[in-house]
């Protein structure tokens, strides 16, 4: 089992360190797709799974969910949080017993995600309607929500993403979305799960990303669930999109859906795209000019 880097106390001290000592962009990586990052002296918490929820669902079937990782931190130890997001709809992603302890012990609490997606949101939550934001890639077809919102500070633009297809709802709206969030002079890309689509490169360069979060657990049919950018390709697209760094994740959370990170690191370098692998519990930061 691995144990995170920072864990419980040791990261929240660490996390209040940062808070109180110095400013820029913080950021520490909670777990598959889990972000909690600090800007200003607020925090938006990203794509939170901090449950074993899916370990107990599929206990005894043929997809078995064994975690081989320890829980970072517990969620309603997170007291503190302005904001949350939801790429889409699967539960590692919108996980009902993370978002629940959540929202008790954030009574502010504002949440992003697919207007698509807004009444299983509400639903899993446990949030009222008008603390559910939801919003729409740009180009979709028929009725759509915003693109993009502010929500405590950060504004945050949906982009389409492709789990392993660009999937619309019977409304036209897309399902799986990426994140754009602008912070001050910084811009984070946090594709949620996603493979590389046609004019993905084209519209997140112009956003001049400072950090980039991508999956590497790559494709495999075998394991009964939708896919994700391999470890080459998630270097291929930072470097693509001209990223300041980027940040591998979705991995290293259940056995039969993971990847190691090296060839990720060697593709990073022949590239000569800077990256970061963060352990588990791990800080990233980047200092404001």
């Amino acid at each position: 089992m691995i144990r995170p880097f920072l864990q419980d106390d040791a990261l929240l001290a660490d996390i209040r360190r940062a808070q109180s000592q110095s400013k820029g962009l913080h950021l520490w990586w909670l777990g598959q797709s889990g972000f909690l990052v600090l800007w200003n002296g607020r925090f938006l918490l990203l794509d939170p799974y901090l449950s074993d929820s899916l370990s107990r669902k599929y206990a005894g079937t043929d997809k078995p969910h064994v975690r081989i990782s320890e829980r970072v931190i517990a969620p309603e130890r997170l007291d503190f949080v302005d904001v949350v997001t939801s790429s889409h709809n699967h539960t590692d992603h919108l996980d009902p017993e993370t978002l629940q302890a959540l929202v008790r012990v954030n009574p502010g609490l504002l949440m992003v995600c697919p207007e698509a997606n807004r009444v299983l949101v509400r639903e899993r939550s446990g949030l009222p309607d008008a603390r559910v934001l939801g919003l729409d890639a740009p180009s979709t077809p028929g009725p759509q929500g915003p693109t993009s919102i502010e929500a405590a500070g950060f504004r945050i633009h949906a982009v389409p993403a492709a789990h392993e297809s660009l999937d619309r709802d019977p409304a036209g709206r897309h399902v799986y979305l990426g994140y754009v969030i602008q912070a001050g002079p910084f811009t984070l890309y946090h594709s949620g799960d996603t493979v590389l689509f046609p004019g993905m490169v084209s519209l997140l360069r112009p956003f001049r990303v400072t950090v980039a979060l991508l999956p590497i657990n790559g494709r495999m049919p075998e394991r009964g669930v939708a896919g994700n950018l391999s470890g080459p390709e998630a270097a291929q697209v930072a470097s693509a999109i001209g990223a300041g760094c980027v940040i591998p994740c979705h991995y290293d959370l259940f056995a039969f859906n993971t990847a190691s990170p090296d060839a990720f690191e060697s593709t990073c370098g022949q590239l000569g795209q800077p990256a970061t692998v963060l352990p588990l519990g791990g800080h990233w930061s980047a200092p404001e000019e």
